[in-house]
């Protein structure tokens, strides 16, 4: 697991940096694919793939954010949190600054995906360009270069 002060750290900035809203954003790996989830055309941002993610609640912390959301989202479990790849700003379907930090995972199983928020999913390869926001293609970037495929 990643160390919880790294953790501290990310989310201390984010407050300093005036930031509403701390979400966090999974890179689940099968073979050489990552998984994306397609959002339902009328959420916010609707149609788009995008990473298993979602709001930290409350006193929760990341890690403890993280793995919630990835079962919530797909019904994976996750067994370990790899990586820290970096995170992106953007302004939440209510207004709020919000701050996405995106990490690497293991799961259990990466099948079966059981989706309870999101019309699709696919697992796309590392090799390509994935059908996601610039922001998640530099993510999935990072990713790409901390794993050679």
């Amino acid at each position: 697991m990643i160390d919880a002060s790294v953790l501290e750290e990310l989310t201390a900035e984010a407050a300093n940096d005036g930031v509403q809203q701390l979400v966090v954003g999974a890179i689940v790996r099968a073979d050489d694919k990552v998984l994306l989830l397609k959002r339902p055309a009328d959420d916010f941002m609707g149609g788009i793939y995008e990473l298993p993610s979602g709001k930290v609640e409350g006193e929760e912390t990341l890690d403890a954010a993280l793995i919630r959301e990835v079962a919530e989202e797909t019904g994976l479990t996750v067994t370990d949190i790899v990586a820290y790849l970096g995170s992106f700003d953007y302004t939440s379907g209510s207004g709020k600054k919000s701050r996405q930090f995106n990490f690497a995972v293991s799961v259990a199983r990466s099948e079966p995906v059981r989706l309870t928020e999101h019309d699709l999913y696919l697992w796309a390869s590392l090799d390509e360009q994935p059908p996601v926001t610039d922001a998640v293609k530099e993510i999935v970037q990072t990713y790409r270069g901390l794993h050679q495929v």
